[in-house]
């Protein structure tokens, strides 16, 4: 399999990232100062206060309706479907607050200095799987699990790394220059992108990639069951595995209560991620997150609308009252649906 064939998704994904970072315009330029300050307010306080107002900033967005609060707990009731509904909504309200964490702890680990961040590690499960024999590259899956800014600092402090990025609109500098603190060389997903991270493998570098967002492109991904859920997996893996022969792992960072630290996990992938079948290998790819997530459930991204993109003929999940009521009631009725033998191969596009 040629590098050409590895970047045909990354350009048809590349001009998302055009503009990225760009402030010329005056309201854009305002915002981005204005994010810049309050960063670098909130990087100034201990992260044991930052994850209680985290937690204080989640419990809020569990009283009322709302999106996030309604797409979480479809999500986990889909996934979850063996606990109640009262375990269910207890789960989602423990999760809103690891979700305000996440994006609360995000300037302190952007802006403290690099030494004092990767000494919040406080034990790495599993490292014997960072190991590998002389030039052989690495894949590293770290999904939208704990602390993920802290996952990247860590693996590009172990040794040469290439990150999968995407530029972003806002503070894209800063996001460039705080990742790339422990060495790690960034991406862009492009056509570009994916020669650097094909170059990095053949060198023997590591790789480091998000795999559970959902791929903007029809081609370059399947359908593969996520907790039993059809989801719209990415291929990519599968392609950079087979090409290179680097083995895939993953790697997550778990949130140690009172902000006391974190916990590196690193897990094997399982059997069948280098597979020539794409849906054997996307369905790989999906047991390996679960395995992530069932370590520590309420620290996953549940709010992320994972099952956007739905195959022909199967009902929308986002949708409807914000209401814990008929979130759960539509969850049921998904789930029903999936009783019915489905042909999974078209995909429908759903907001």
């Amino acid at each position: 399999m040629g590098a050409i064939a590895l970047t045909r998704q990354a350009k048809r994904d590349s001009n998302q990232g055009k503009g990225a970072g760009d402030v010329s315009r005056p309201g854009q330029a305002l915002k981005e100062r204005g994010l810049r300050g309050l960063m670098r307010m909130m990087a100034h306080l201990p992260l044991p206060l930052i994850h209680r107002l985290g937690a204080v900033v989640g419990w809020i967005v569990a009283r009322w309706p709302n999106r996030q609060r309604r797409n979480a707990l479809l999500n986990i009731a889909l996934c979850f479907p063996e606990l109640t509904a009262e375990e269910q909504r207890r789960l989602r309200d423990r999760n809103l607050g690891e979700f305000g964490k996440t994006y609360l702890e995000i300037a302190y680990l952007w802006l403290r200095p690099v030494d004092h961040v990767l000494s919040l590690v406080r034990e790495v499960r599993g490292a014997e799987w960072l190991e590998r024999r002389p030039g052989q590259g690495l894949i590293v899956l770290s999904p939208h699990h704990g602390a993920w800014e802290l996952a990247g600092l860590y693996l590009a402090a172990q040794g040469r790394t290439a990150i999968f990025y995407k530029p972003q609109r806002y503070l894209d500098d800063l996001i460039r220059e705080s990742r790339a603190r422990t060495g790690a060389d960034l991406a862009p997903i492009t056509a570009r992108g994916i020669r650097v991270l094909v170059e990095a493998l053949e060198r023997g570098d590591c790789v480091g990639i998000l795999p559970d967002q959902e791929p903007k492109a029809d081609k370059g991904a399947v359908f593969a069951p996520f907790f039993g859920i059809p989801a719209f997996s990415m291929l990519l893996v599968n392609r950079l595995a087979r090409r290179t022969g680097a083995p895939v792992i993953f790697l997550f960072a778990e949130r140690l209560a009172d902000g006391s630290g974190f916990v590196i996990h690193c897990l094997p992938a399982p059997e069948g991620i280098d597979s020539e079948d794409d849906g054997v290998a996307a369905a790989a790819l999906n047991r390996g997150i679960e395995q992530c997530v069932r370590v520590c459930p309420e620290q996953y991204l549940w709010p992320y609308k994972r099952f956007r993109r739905r195959p022909e003929g199967l009902p929308k999940v986002y949708t409807g009252p914000l209401d814990d009521g008929h979130a759960l009631e539509q969850a049921r009725r998904v789930r029903e649906a999936l009783k019915t033998p489905q042909d999974i191969a078209p995909a429908s596009d759903q907001t």
